[in-house]
């Protein structure tokens, strides 16, 4: 039998909640208004730490502004993983650096799903850029994840992810937070060519430039802060003052 967790809170959950309980005097597993939160602080401020699907905690921000209750979202964005393969019996066959990497860009694939609320008064999204630790199980025959989202099996499964260090921490919450995320040598019209190659020269990771830039920019234009036009056979994007 595997020595490892199968819970939905992984370490790096708990790690993440301890430390912004402790930095926020607060106490965690609070019962309010119908939900359990993280954490709330003396102040009445709740947090929540979501690694992932930022999409499910809306109603719960909603609600929560709607009681005048502030909330911070904080997310992590893993620029740097480490994987380590365990078998069975919890020996560890194997640790290596993944050679993917994540960045700041990352955020927008999950703020497609509360975009209504992110320049809402009382909330607040903290980004923290981390290296974390990937926890594999070799299994003895190739197989899918309970939730079916492999093209094609493997010989492993994910059991857990822990925090390994925190690299960054930016936190979001006015029209100017988000518009920094524009490369500054852009003008204030552009198109998504010229914004992919600006990220590029900024070290953003190529693999994957198409499909970020475009939820950059669409989540943008969602919340006004840029408007689209057409320009011949491309959109132009304008920074909105």
């Amino acid at each position: 039998m595997s020595t490892f967790s199968t819970l939905n809170e992984s370490s790096l959950h708990k790690t993440l909640k301890n430390i912004y309980c402790i930095q926020n005097e607060g106490t965690t597993e609070v019962d309010k208004n119908g939900y359990i939160y993280d954490i709330l602080t003396k102040e009445g401020k709740a947090i929540e730490i979501q690694t992932q699907n930022l999409s499910a905690l809306l109603p719960k921000i909603l609600t929560s502004l709607q009681n005048s209750i502030s909330i911070k979202i904080v997310h992590p964005v893993i620029i740097k993983r480490v994987i380590e393969v365990y078998d069975d019996e919890g020996n560890r066959i194997s640790r290596r650096t993944s050679p993917n990497k994540g960045c700041i860009y990352d955020i927008f694939r999950e703020l497609t799903g509360i975009y209504p609320v992110l320049l809402t008064k009382g909330f607040e999204l903290e980004i923290i850029e981390i290296e974390s630790i990937e926890k594999r199980l070799r299994t003895e025959n190739p197989v899918q994840t309970k939730n079916r989202q492999r093209r094609f099996k493997k010989n492993w499964i994910k059991t857990d992810k822990e925090l390994k260090e925190i690299l960054n921490t930016r936190t979001f919450s006015s029209k100017k937070d988000y518009l920094n995320l524009i490369p500054a040598e852009l003008e204030k019209s552009f198109t998504s060519a010229q914004l992919k190659t600006a990220l590029i020269n900024n070290g953003f990771p190529t693999r994957k430039i198409s499909a970020d830039t475009s939820l950059m920019l669409w989540v943008l234009t969602k919340m006004q802060l840029v408007t689209r036009t057409k320009q011949g056979r491309a959109y132009l994007y304008s920074i909105n003052n």
